[in-house]
């Protein structure tokens, strides 16, 4: 019997991560409804994080009496924007509901399943092996209220960061890869500098997940964003966020015609600066944040031991001659990155979770 509970909470979990990082602040839950043997609904948490999947699930069902709920998340009891998720499963008569895990949120941790036997519903806590790390971004918001952070970065076969010749490192797959990533996060944080050299876009351009537009947030201290960039044409699309000192504030007026909205800060030196900055920018409903950035920034963010986990994308050629930005292999063999098993057409993918 475990191993049926495990079959749908698994198809629960593969539908959460349909829209991961598309809920804002919530986190994207999935729940399956079977009854007879047969799953007879489903539902995710909607975009922007409302209604919650239990809901979606529910709420058109005519006849689910008796059935069971399989859930990625311990549903949710308090009142928020919306009624709790307990409330609609004790009214559809649910009988039985599995979750994987316990919600950290102090307003439901551990609740559901006293509100639930207490109306006659079966309510069990079941961990799944392959699911194990799911809600590690959800956890970190909840702990630090700050993004979850991931950083990527591209690197030549020798190491080199920046290709002198030519605009890419990796191949077409990994580039694809990336956009990817993009897609599971609803920011992404870049410097005007990167910005600058290589009129970087940022967004996610695969056909099916061209409408996940992470929204950007571009470090500037001195305000120096050229404003003929092929960004420019996309901040009707998407909010773009400039960082800059507040000594900026004078400065700021072509920059907000154009599209652009800021973020004032007094300095960005140490961890508790660029804490300060990434809880400014939790406040503003951003939950998961890639970082897209040059290895000087990067390796100050990894320094200061803010950076959750990093992506190094490893092409399977050298650049010698038109290499930029050595990083060492001793550096990289100091953060012990694992080898991904993923076919990207000869590139390597390697990650550090931190």
């Amino acid at each position: 019997m475990t191993k049926n509970h495990n079959h749908y909470l698994d198809l629960a979990f593969h539908l959460a991560e349909k829209n991961l990082g598309r809920t804002k602040l919530n986190p994207t839950v999935g729940t399956i409804i079977v009854k007879n043997g047969a799953v007879i609904s489903s539902g995710v948490t909607s975009l922007q994080g409302r209604p919650h999947s239990e809901f979606n699930a529910l709420n058109n069902l005519k006849n689910c009496r008796g059935a069971t709920l399989y859930t990625t998340l311990e549903p949710c009891t308090h009142h928020g924007k919306a009624p709790p998720c307990t409330n609609i499963i004790i009214k559809k008569k649910i009988k039985n509901v599995f979750y994987s895990f316990e919600d950290p949120d102090k307003r439901t941790f551990k609740k559901a399943k006293k509100i639930l036997s207490q109306k006659g519903i079966k309510a069990k806590l079941i961990r799944t092996k392959k699911f194990s790390k799911f809600y590690k971004s959800y956890f970190t918001n909840k702990k630090l209220f700050i993004p979850y952070l991931t950083a990527k970065i591209a690197i030549s076969k020798d190491y080199f960061t920046i290709n002198k010749k030519e605009k890419w490192i990796t191949n077409k797959v990994s580039r694809n890869k990336v956009h990817l990533l993009r897609s599971m996060h609803d920011c992404v944080l870049s410097t005007s500098k990167t910005i600058n050299r290589d009129d970087s876009l940022l967004n996610c351009r695969i056909n099916g997940l061209n409408n996940n537009k992470p929204d950007l947030f571009i470090i500037d201290l001195k305000l120096n964003l050229k404003k003929k960039l092929s960004l420019k044409k996309y901040l009707q699309f998407r909010k773009t966020f400039l960082i800059t000192n507040k000594n900026n504030i004078n400065k700021t007026t072509a920059y907000k015609k154009l599209g652009y909205k800021f973020i004032f800060i007094n300095k960005l030196k140490d961890k508790n600066d660029f804490t300060l900055l990434f809880k400014k920018i939790y406040k503003k409903g951003y939950s998961r944040m890639l970082i897209e950035t040059g290895l000087t920034f990067l390796n100050t963010l990894i320094k200061n031991k803010i950076v959750h986990e990093l992506y190094i994308f490893k092409s399977s050629k050298k650049l010698g001659k038109n290499g930029k930005n050595n990083t060492s292999s001793d550096y990289l063999k100091s953060i012990r990155p694992k080898l991904l098993t993923i076919n990207l057409n000869g590139d390597n993918l390697l990650k550090k979770e931190f």
